[in-house]
Parts: structure tokens; sequence; C-alpha cells
């Protein structure tokens, strides 16, 4: 298991500092981030919290739609693993979310989760020395944890999510540090505007409308946060195939 978990890790590492290079987008990176997790650490979904320049816990990523509600649950009801482990800068891990302990400790959170089909959390802090930026969550349908191996794999690409975000800044310069994760809440907001049009319009899930902003923003160099502020304005016209082939639609070229 370790060197399989090692090997896999490598080429992820690989892939993330790629992603970390010329024309840095955050957003992009911190999407990548989550589905590497779920392929990597054989988890069901991930979602990644972060800090506003006020202190408040926002969601800016999520692998599925199911992990996108959950997370925003959690912060709205102020209840949950991911805020517990963010407050404190722990790890805490929940191998049985329908424990009776786990209920006691999360009584609006528990129920969730099970209702959203998870049973086991695996929540990390993203700190650097003794700053907390946010959380990287782990989702099981099933009830056990993570192994050993595979733990320490989630820490570590933790680690390189948390160095990638404070990439050529240092820990001090706060105001900096606020207002490029501000700008990463505000991208989240445009970016679950445009999967709403584009499922919408296409007739397909949430997720499958964020794999077709991905992928368009992929193949053409484009900027996932512009290409989905084009999307709402309209500038980016969609052509749907039929409704039996969602999966592979396609968007048009903009208009120059």
């Amino acid at each position: 298991m370790a060197a399989i978990v090692g090997e896999r890790l490598a080429a992820v590492f690989v892939e993330l500092a790629d992603t970390l290079v010329a024309g840095f987008d955050l957003m992009e990176f911190l999407a990548t981030l989550t589905e590497r997790c779920v392929e990597l650490l054989e988890v069901d979904a991930a979602g990644l919290l972060l800090t506003d320049g006020r202190g408040a816990l926002r969601l800016v990523a999520a692998s599925t739609e199911q992990a996108r509600v959950l997370e925003l649950f959690q912060v709205q009801e102020d209840e949950g693993p991911c805020l517990d482990c963010y407050r404190t800068g722990q790890v805490v891990m929940v191998t049985d979310i329908g424990a009776a302990e786990a209920v006691v400790r999360w009584p609006q959170f528990a129920p969730a989760a099970r209702e959203a089909g998870f049973a086991g959390v695996h929540a990390i802090p993203m700190r650097l020395r003794d700053q907390v930026i946010g959380t990287l969550n782990l989702f099981r349908a099933q009830v056990n944890g993570l192994d050993p191996a595979v733990a320490r794999a989630a820490r570590a690409l933790v680690d390189v999510a948390t160095i990638g975000i404070l990439q050529e800044r240092a820990v001090r310069e706060q105001e900096v540090l606020a207002e490029q994760l501000q700008v990463a809440l505000n991208s989240r907001v445009t970016i679950e505007q445009a999967k709403g049009i584009l499922a919408e319009r296409l007739q397909v899930t949430p997720d499958e409308a964020f794999v077709l902003l991905r992928r368009y923003a992929r193949d053409r160099n484009y900027p996932l946060t512009q290409l989905a502020g084009d999307v709402i304005r309209g500038t980016v016209p969609i052509v749907a195939s039929g409704p039996a082939t969602a999966r592979r639609e396609s968007l048009r070229q903009p208009k120059r």
C-alpha cells in the first residue's frame, strides 16, 4: 500500500507543481487538488474551506455536489468536524459519523452527513507554522478510517496546497493574504453561478456543468474564473448535442 501510494503521490506532486508555475490560477489549483485527493486517497469526496478577510471559513472547492452542500451546511450551521479542525489546528478523524459520540458532538451535522451518503470524515488543517488558513476535508461512504500511509499522503497534499496558496508571499503579509483569499472566494461565487446557468441550459447536473467549464478552460488556456464570468454574461454561446449525450456537451468558441 505504501509503495503504491508513494508512486501515485509523486505523480500528483508533479501535476500540482505544473499548476503553480506561470499564470497561477488558484481556483484551478484547488479544484485539481480536491479531485486528486479522491483519486489518490480512495475517498469518496473532498472539500476545501479557506478563511476570508474576517477570519470566517468559506467554501472554495469541492469534488462533488454532495460535498459542496455538506461543506456549506457546516459553515451555515457553525458546526462540524471541519470547523473543529480549523479552530483547533488539529486533524479531526471521524470513522463513524453515525456513532453516538459523533451525534452528540455534532447534532446537526451528523444526520446531514449521513443523508448525503457519507459515513466518515477526515479533516486536515491547512497550516504554516502557527497560521491556519483553512481545512482540507475528506469524506468516505464507508465506516472506517484512512490507512496510515494514505493519511500521511493526505497530509503531504495539504502541505503542498498551503505552500501553493502562500507562495511568493511572506506569512506576515496578512493584508496580501486576505486579499488573495477574498479573490478566490469571489471567484467561487462566479463559478457557482456559471455552473447553475450551464446545468439549467444543458439539463445536466452541477458536477457535469463544472466538468464542461474546466474542460473548455483547459483546452483553450482560458482562466476558469474569466470563463465563468463570460458564461454569465452570455458571451460564450453554449451548444447542446442532445439530452442523451449531455456528458459530451461542448462550448463554442467565444465571439471576438
